[in-house]
């Protein structure tokens, strides 16, 4: 089929670009660079070890130093530890099967720790992630003989029940209960329109729980492991049986009961397996005081106690097969990320249903791994909000970067239902994105529809800086505007007035480097200083969705030729913008931005609503 042929060759266009970036950032680099992009932990200490399934090692290790550093290490990831004497010769790969704060587990594929272990320094280093790659590329080619691949790619419309007693739940609003029975009914496909605030994770979870009633198998998936974290807590707390396969991000002790390594540590079973370990681990104890240059009879005797130590840990492998058989069976929900949905203690799960959430920002041949799993696929996300990250400019251009969500919202609209009540936002910070993105349809819930940070200030300002001078700097990729950055803090320390300890607050720019230049200044305020801890300063995608009381906006480009750079990308705009409950303040150059029609209508409908200001009439009090 040609439409799986073109997917199976942008994700190959993407792959190359992918590995060449890691290789571009991994082979100068020091360990220092390495350690302070995220890739590294060094040094590091071994904390634990044990022999797990396949007499692999599974090694816990510790970074020692730079705790607070910002690092990619997650569960599934492969890694490489190794030593700072020869770290090209002496290393050992693995698998990270666990992340928690400064600690982490590595499956290694060895039985053993090499000799090199024990000398000087060990770092841990993330490897290029082949993994996730080759579950795509299987998917890929498997779905070409998916029972709904029709519908799925276009060519054959979806179908729904008719004769079906539809519901309604009494906490859920109009839109809301239409998507509840839209999925209840659909037979190969529905689609949830979110648009920002409208309560899309409560209308997922009601949907799954009715169709947890009827003892539907469902499996639950999302991009990010953040997303999955919080419909497997949600799910949980309306007390059905959730499986959390892979490692959740937010260490909570509810979360974490829901995992797997907790579940199985529960079974009556479990207690065997605990006493089985200590066996294993002493058999093995015992092997390595044998050294492997003593003479036959030593190495023999080593040999046999390794073959006793591995005879357990088969043993070990079939209990622990029958623990997770036993659990799968009373298992309602499985919740993993789109590639741990693969995970081997689920691979070979059938569902009745597979939910993606985050659609939106979900890679097409990632979805097709949980999609295989179920004959009914419901899809839910924005694709007015971030689009996925894509390495390849080429692949993007593409097609890489249409989402399947997008292409069959587009192709089926009989699918699709928009949620069109919010709950986070007062109307006037709602009403450009609504125009903009989904076709005026979205309406402001009468709880936040009014509601403001004070009765002194409007909830929407927006402060032009044409004429000012506040003009741009470029440095690489990212562009800064010193000018612009103070003028904003200036802003917000005047606007602080109406701030308590509980107001919320963000600064969102985005470009990195404007974003240093605002947290010195923030920081650097003594008008400020008191409300320090409820401010986030950041680029739009760590916002992706949050929301705050106040948002600050520093669009920073400010130049004679018009160019306007990520600001284009008007999806992230619409998700800087909705991020505000109660006041939105966007800063920039309507000479600049007002050149682009997404800009342009934004400030012609600030100057119909009072809410545009010019910089002057600030910089003249």
């Amino acid at each position: 089929m040609d439409y799986f042929k073109k997917l199976a060759d942008l994700l190959k266009t993407e792959k190359i670009e992918d590995q060449a970036q890691y290789k571009r950032l991994t082979e100068t680099a020091s360990i220092g660079e390495k350690r302070a992009n995220g890739l590294t932990w060094y040094p590091i200490a071994i904390r634990g070890q044990e022999l797990g399934r396949g007499d692999y090692l599974t090694v816990e290790v510790e970074r020692t130093t730079h705790q607070d550093l910002p690092h990619q290490f997650r569960f599934g990831i492969p890694s490489v530890i190794f030593s700072n004497h020869d770290p090209k010769v002496d290393r050992v790969e693995g698998i990270i099967n666990h992340q928690s704060g400064n600690r982490a587990k590595i499956t290694l594929r060895t039985d053993e720790l090499p000799d090199w272990s024990r000398d000087g320094k060990l770092g841990l280093e993330i490897l290029f992630d082949n993994n996730s790659y080759e579950e795509m590329e299987s998917a890929i080619k498997k779905a070409q003989d998916y029972k709904n691949a029709d519908v799925l790619t276009g060519i054959s419309k979806p179908v729904f029940e008719e004769n079906f007693d539809k519901i309604k739940i009494q906490n859920l609003n109009n839109s809301q209960n239409q998507a509840v029975n839209n999925i209840i009914s659909a037979k190969q496909l529905s689609i949830v329109h979110g648009p920002p605030g409208t309560g899309k994770t409560t209308t997922i979870v009601a949907a799954i729980t009715k169709m947890a009633s009827k003892n539907q198998k469902i499996l639950v998936t999302a991009p990010s492991n953040a997303a999955v974290d919080l419909l497997a807590e949600k799910l949980s707390e309306k007390g059905l049986e959730v499986l959390r396969v892979g490692n959740p991000v937010r260490v909570s002790e509810r979360l974490n009961k829901l995992t797997l390594e907790a579940k199985m540590s529960q079974h009556p079973a479990f207690k065997d397996i605990k006493k089985l370990k200590i066996q294993a681990n002493e058999y093995r104890s015992l092997a390595h005081k044998y050294k492997r240059n003593f003479g036959k009879a030593e190495r023999d005797q080593r040999k046999a106690l390794f073959d006793e130590a591995h005879k357990i840990l088969k043993e070990i492998e079939n209990i622990e097969e029958y623990i997770m058989d036993d659990l799968r069976g009373k298992t309602q929900i499985v919740a993993a990320t789109l590639v741990g949905a693969n995970h081997y203690t689920v691979s070979k799960n059938q569902y009745d249903v597979v939910i993606i959430d985050e659609a939106g920002q979900a890679l097409e041949p990632a979805c097709w791994i949980p999609i295989l799993k179920a004959e009914k696929v419901v899809l839910a996300g924005d694709h007015s909000q971030l689009p996925p990250t894509i390495k390849s400019e080429i692949a993007a251009q593409q097609g890489l970067s249409v989402t399947l969500l997008e292409k069959l919202a587009n192709t089926h609209p009989e699918a699709v239902t928009l949620l069109d009540t919010q709950y986070r936002m007062n109307e006037k910070i709602m009403a450009h994105s609504s125009r903009e993105f989904y076709g005026n349809r979205l309406i402001a819930h009468e709880s936040v529809k009014k509601q403001v940070l004070n009765q002194e200030i409007p909830p929407l300002l927006y402060i032009d800086t044409a004429g000012c001078s506040f003009d741009e700097k470029i440095e690489g990729t990212s562009a800064t505007n010193p000018d612009e950055a103070a003028f904003v803090v200036k802003r917000m320390e005047e606007f602080s007035k109406y701030f308590d300890n509980k107001t919320s607050v963000a600064v969102i720019s985005p470009y990195k480097q404007q974003i240093k230049i605002l947290e010195e200044l923030v920081n650097a305020s003594e008008t400020l200083k008191p409300f320090l801890t409820n401010i986030s300063i950041n680029t739009i995608d760590s916002f992706q969705g949050q929301e705050r009381d106040a948002v600050f906006i520093s669009m920073t480009r400010s130049n004679p030729e018009n160019q306007i750079g990520f600001l284009a990308d008007t999806r992230r705009m619409n998700v800087a913008m909705t991020r505000a409950r109660k006041l939105l303040v966007v800063v920039g150059d309507s000479a600049t931005i007002g050149s682009h029609p997404f800009y342009a209508g934004f400030i012609e409908n600030s100057e119909k609503t009072e809410a545009y200001k010019s910089a002057w009439e600030f910089l003249n009090l």
